[in-house]
């Protein structure tokens, strides 16, 4: 066999390895993205989880009466922005 017979085979042969490596590695990149979507989806819903669980607690604490001035202020800031937006939907619904 000649020299460049052999050097195509060895080049032919490398190739191959690359490839089967790069399909390897393809599968491992689409894993990991949907790795990443579960992870973005469980962070969302545990904010959404905080979110929930810290109003709950200051409602707790505002029917216990043990809300800071800075706490009742904050409460009552999102008792009138609920307000508004009720009377927003109502006004959308007397159209």
């Amino acid at each position: 066999m000649s020299v460049v017979d052999e050097n195509i085979k060895r080049v032919n042969g490398k190739l191959q390895q690359l490839l089967k490596q790069m399909q390897t590695l393809q599968k491992e990149n689409a894993q990991l993205h949907l790795q990443v979507k579960e992870m973005e989806t469980r962070h969302t819903e545990a904010g959404e989880q905080l979110a929930q669980l810290t109003q709950q607690v200051t409602i707790l604490k505002s029917a216990a009466g043990q809300l800071s001035l800075e706490e009742k202020k904050s409460f009552e800031k999102n008792i009138n922005q609920y307000i508004r937006e009720i009377d927003k939907c109502i006004g959308m619904l007397s159209e």
